[in-house]
């Protein structure tokens, strides 16, 4: 059995759909394009019309579950989340609906891990914003933040792996539960099996949340491979 799921993420993205093509063939993902809703402003969240438009045609595939992968659009209102994903699911006929920022979060803490170090390709604005989210929203705390301060989505798109090995080195310390990484234009999902292995603690990204996420939502199979979040498969 084939499941099939919408992911929606921002016009500037080269990652997400690279990232999801190591997906096992019993997962197929549908992507949908968005325009940021302040043109100049990196990193903002996309127009509503354009997320209700898309989600309500990613509806007509008739997907068991629509994702938001553009974990900074959480972080710009208190309500986001909430009043997104409400109407991610209506426009995509009752399909459940989630973000990536709510699958980071979450996944966090079906782990177990309370305090984090955030390695983040955004700048210190975006990164402050991303403190107070998951400390608020989720409970977590953010003992320690290195930031690679892109200017916008195309920057990230640019960074490798080293970019977050290296700052994982910088900032890793005994009291750090895990390590989280958001942005989903900066690819990871082929390296976050050797960074737990360096750093002997869990890491979590953007894509790699979302997917577990869905998985969990759509049966909790296993998915090998991915770092311990997609190994273990925790309850949400």
């Amino acid at each position: 059995m084939t499941h099939h799921f919408g992911v929606l993420i921002p016009s500037t993205n080269t990652t997400v759909e690279a990232e999801l093509a190591r997906l096992p063939a019993g997962f197929q993902a549908h992507f949908a394009r968005v325009l940021t809703s302040t043109p100049g402003r990196p990193f903002a969240p996309g127009r509503d019309d354009d997320i209700d438009y898309q989600a309500r045609l990613l509806g007509t595939a008739k997907v068991e579950m629509v994702i938001l992968i553009q974990t900074s659009a959480s972080l710009f209102a208190g309500d986001y989340d909430e009043t997104t994903t409400r109407r991610m699911s209506a426009a995509a006929g009752g399909a459940p609906a989630i973000t990536s920022a709510q699958s980071m979060g979450r996944a966090l803490n079906a782990l177990g891990t309370r305090r984090i170090g955030l390695v983040s390709p955004y700048s210190e604005e975006v990164n402050a914003r991303a403190r107070r989210y998951f400390s608020d929203k989720h409970g977590l705390e953010i003992a320690v933040v290195e930031g690679f301060a892109a200017t916008d989505s195309y920057a990230i798109g640019q960074l490798g792996p080293e970019n977050a090995r290296d700052a994982f080195a910088r900032i890793d310390r005994p009291e750090i539960d895990a390590f989280a990484v958001p942005g989903a234009n900066f690819p990871t999902m082929a390296s976050i099996a050797a960074w737990e292995r360096e750093f002997n603690k869990p890491v979590v990204t953007s894509t790699q949340a979302a997917v577990w996420a869905m998985a969990r939502q759509l049966g909790g199979d296993r998915i090998p491979g991915c770092g311990r979040l997609l190994d273990l498969m925790p309850a949400i």
